[in-house]
């Protein structure tokens, strides 16, 4: 199982939030609450706790920006949250200060996660197991309710009420650990159990409220509420049969039969009206996409060479043709992580006709073909199965702009992806793999200035404004040392940006 930054080494949203409640705790003078306290933080302070949170994840080598991935969770979730301020769950300031931000990790265990200031975790887990791509929805819906009702700001309200009883429950178990080690230990957790289960109490009311929220984002979202039903059905099977530690989601969200009486019992009257097969939220789109996660949660070689020898199984043609299509998807794909480019480009060939009534779904081939031929060293067969940006930035699709600019700069034809990669970060000025990308473009061409400029916003990006500052006093002496002007305005940009993520640092210094 991998590694999640200490501050998230649980992975559900109730875990989370105690670990920062925890530091909170230690981070405020202790004081006794006041009759009908809250405790209740700021919108603003709370992003910036999550802005710490955020920074952890980036770092960790479990984070994972798969072009193709990424996008079809990121534009769910823009879609739930869309949905969320039609309808007004989503305050003005909540929009105005949170962040809205999702980070995919490899982890395979089936689970999401809402962390301070908007941000969202999604384990590739959850991804490779929903059957629909409403199923996947609920559960974003569900998570975006903790945030859009400001959960973790009340747990974090409540649990200021609960730190007496914590710090009680320790001053007695260091006096107890002086004669007894044993005892002091045991009076240390039972005081600690106690206040957990207060949480846990309080966090129950939450997970229904978020429920109730949530269900009522689906149809205007374009998802069809029964995906809620479903997925809790998955849920609790997998509860009764198939417990073991890799349902994290089970534990810090109660399934309980009222629990899924009051989904079944709340679906909209409209709740069939959701066409099934919508654009990229297609269900053959989506089975493709969650057998590409499956594989990109890092199995293993022995479960990889399983997959790729899975079509030439018996009984492989009789199967559901949405249920081969993602098969041969995952062998293909799991053939070029073993460099094995034959069986991969053999799979993908009889993909395509599978998917080819489907635009979604054989874009994702399109795309797939395109990560084969570049893992195969193949940098023009890559190029050519990328169709050619759109007229206007707006029109570019991410995976394209991407896989574009790597094959670009294999062909040493970097300058040709230059102005795809700065329209795009100019509208996505957060997307540090872009900013990456463009350096090693901006590299390339020989232009090592705007290099390390664009080097010095990716670590911005990602909330590591040490490393930021770095990268721009690095272009500062940089551009003392060349002595020319041709670079002025480049120069004024760096000069700017070191100010403006000079200021963030002292103030991310300060909140340490």
């Amino acid at each position: 199982m991998p590694n999640w930054p200490p501050a998230l080494i649980c992975k559900s949203f109730l875990a989370i939030v105690l670990v920062v409640m925890g530091a909170l705790a230690q981070a405020q003078p202790a004081r006794l609450p006041t009759l009908g306290d809250g405790g209740d933080m700021s919108a603003g302070a709370e992003r910036r706790l999550g802005d710490g949170i955020a920074r952890e994840l980036y770092r960790d080598p479990d984070y994972i920006d798969d072009p193709q991935l990424t996008e079809y969770v990121q534009d769910m979730w823009q879609a739930l949250i869309a949905a969320a301020r039609a309808r007004g769950e989503i305050s003005a300031e909540l929009d105005d200060r949170f962040a809205f931000e999702l980070f995919l990790g490899r982890d395979r265990t089936v689970n999401a996660f809402a962390l301070p200031g908007g941000y969202l975790g999604v384990n590739l887990g959850l991804v490779g197991v929903v059957s629909t791509p409403d199923e996947l929805a609920s559960v974003l819906a569900h998570e975006l309710s903790h945030i859009s009702q400001r959960h973790i700001a009340r747990l974090i309200g409540r649990q200021k009420v609960q730190t007496p009883l914590m710090m009680g429950a320790m001053v007695l178990g260091m006096l107890a650990a002086s004669k007894n080690p044993q005892a002091g230990q045991a009076l240390a957790i039972g005081g600690q159990a106690l206040a957990v289960q207060t949480q846990l109490n309080f966090s129950r009311d939450m997970e229904r409220e978020a429920d109730r929220v949530g269900l009522g984002l689906m149809v205007p979202a374009g998802f069809a509420p029964q995906g809620f039903v479903s997925m809790f059905d998955k849920l609790q099977q997998a509860n009764r049969i198939n417990d073991n530690g890799s349902w994290p989601y089970l534990r810090s969200h109660p399934l309980t039969t009222q629990r899924i009486a009051d989904m079944q019992a709340r679906q909209p009257p409209d709740a069939r009206a959701v066409p099934r097969d919508r654009g990229e939220f297609s269900l053959l789109n989506h089975v493709l996409l969650a057998a590409r996660a499956r594989v990109l949660s890092a199995p293993g070689v022995d479960v990889l060479r399983q997959w790729v020898a899975e079509p030439a199984g018996l009984g492989f043609s009789e199967r559901p043709a949405a249920e081969r299509a993602a098969v041969l998807y995952a062998s293909a794909l799991a053939a070029s992580e073993l460099r094995d480019s034959a069986r991969a480009r053999q799979w993908l060939a009889r993909l395509q006709p599978l998917v080819a009534a489907d635009a979604a779904a054989s874009r994702q081939a399109r795309l797939l073909g395109a990560d084969i031929e570049l893992r195969a060293g193949a940098p023009a067969a890559a190029l050519a199965a990328l169709p050619m940006p759109g007229a206007s930035a707006g029109s570019a699709l991410r995976p394209e702009v991407l896989l574009r600019a790597q094959a670009l700069l294999a062909l040493g034809r970097a300058g040709e992806a230059s102005g795809a990669l700065q329209s795009w970060v100019a509208l996505h000025p957060q997307d540090a793999t872009a900013w990456q990308a463009l350096a090693s473009n901006w590299q390339a061409q020989g232009q090592v200035l705007r290099a390390v400029r664009a080097e010095g916003e990716a670590r911005a990006a990602q909330y590591d404004y040490a490393a930021a500052v770095d990268r721009f006093k690095a272009g500062q002496a940089l551009a003392a040392q060349s002595g020319t002007p041709a670079d002025y305005v480049e120069v004024s940009i760096i000069d700017t940006r070191l100010r403006a993520v000079q200021l963030l640092l002292r103030e991310q210094t300060a909140e340490r």
